[in-house]
């Protein structure tokens, strides 16, 4: 096939560092994975797939001190648009150089050979593979997602949950096709069972000129904060996110860890009802960074839910303090928490009771969550906590809340 050049000097570098790879390789036996893939309803499908990219990570030390990927690296940067690839693994320990060269110049190889299968030069398997790079480098957007599996949770239909984020379906072999090794790095049972067949995935239209990805294991982060929140669901994600630009593999990323490891408790199901509510939650998660006690409640709250007695309690009335204490301790948290999720006085005076036991109970811990959500929806903490007092000496109704309040 032909391609219009737009950078011909990279043509001929990237090109050369190809030839100079496959004279290295030829001959090579590359290994095949023999790959599963679960289907809900029916066999599993399996495919025998070359692992091109797997081989090649192998050979990377000796194909990085080749001249010609010197020359390559050198054309590389001198282009303003590759600045994304070498700041995408900015953080991972590798140099700027190094950075390209395995974020182009070793996938740029790995797209040749696949299309060869193996290492018997054509041209036309070089020309189709430059034309994605010169898509990818100089075009006016570029299109970037990032995936990560998630647990604990199944869904219907797509859910959005706002910045561009959203739970879907897993597409069998998604995650593969760029990542052969990625078999190791899913959760277990991953695409059998059912509340292991979704993602949560962000995917965003970036500009030619952003220099550096999103903040992908951040955001994915967040969701999965939101998500328990509105569920009461046992929900990870991870451990890796997966991401790729312009379809081309980017990195692999590390979630956080409270992120991706399941707590204990039940899987749930995510309809759109409480997919609005976790898409509100998440986008109001950042009243956080300007509100500590905030912060620090969700943080002991989502910690309580790995933790063992006696500090799982010790955790669930911490949060319960930090978030309505207001300086006046456990005793008045306790006090406005009931008033703020109990309907009548009945309501109130039990769930005073099951939040100042000494052991908090599953109901204890279930309402400490329930008043994250209403702090959260209300936006203004500091402000709920005056009108709670104000509700309990008389002055006015009760603040409006969202989640129905339940005795169970």
């Amino acid at each position: 096939m032909r391609v219009a050049l737009r950078a011909p000097h990279l043509y001929q570098s990237l090109r050369a560092f190809c030839l100079a790879a496959f004279a290295v390789e030829r001959g090579a036996e590359v290994p095949f994975a023999f790959e599963e893939h679960p289907t809900r309803d029916g066999p599993s499908l399996y495919e025998y797939r070359p692992l091109v990219r797997g081989f090649l990570e192998g050979q990377a030390p000796s194909l990085r001190r080749l001249p010609d990927a010197r020359n390559a690296i050198d054309d590389l940067r001198g282009e303003p648009a590759a600045a994304i690839f070498a700041h995408a693994h900015a953080g991972l320990g590798d140099s700027r150089d190094d950075a390209l060269f395995r974020t182009i110049l070793l996938p740029t190889l790995a797209a040749v050979a696949e299309r060869c299968g193996g290492f018997d030069w054509h041209d036309d398997a070089f020309d189709a593979a430059y034309a994605e790079i010169e898509r990818s480098l100089f075009g006016t957007a570029r299109s970037y997602a990032a995936v990560a599996p998630l647990v604990g949770l199944s869904a219907g239909a797509a859910v959005e949950l706002g910045a561009d984020i959203r739970v879907r379906a897993a597409v069998p072999g998604e995650v593969a096709s760029l990542w052969p090794e990625a078999l190791g790095l899913m959760p277990p049972e991953f695409g059998r069972d059912v509340d292991r067949l979704c993602v949560l995935e962000l995917a965003r239209e970036l500009d030619a000129s952003e220099g550096e990805p999103p903040d992908a294991a951040g955001e994915l982060a967040d969701a999965v904060t939101a998500l328990r929140l509105a569920t009461a669901g046992a929900i990870a994600a991870g451990p890796v996110v997966f991401e790729r630009l312009d379809f081309r593999p980017l990195r692999v990323s590390p979630l956080l860890p409270i992120a991706a490891t399941q707590p204990r408790g039940e899987a749930t199901r995510l309809d759109a009802v409480r997919g609005r509510l976790a898409a509100d939650l998440r986008e109001r998660l950042t009243l956080a960074d300007s509100d500590r006690s905030l912060a620090e409640a969700l943080d002991r709250w989502e910690l309580s839910l790995f933790a063992e007695e006696p500090f799982r309690s010790g955790q669930v009335h911490d949060a319960l303090d930090a978030l309505l204490g207001g300086g006046d301790g456990p005793w008045a948290a306790a006090l406005r928490a009931a008033v703020l999720l109990g309907e009548k006085g009945k309501a109130r005076a039990e769930l005073l009771e099951t939040l100042r036991a000494e052991r908090a109970g599953r109901r204890a811990r279930d309402a400490v969550r329930r008043a994250l959500v209403e702090t959260l929806l209300h936006g203004d903490r500091q402000g709920l906590v005056h009108a709670l007092d104000e509700t309990l000496l008389g002055l006015r109704p009760r603040p409006a809340t969202v989640l129905a309040a339940s005795a169970a």
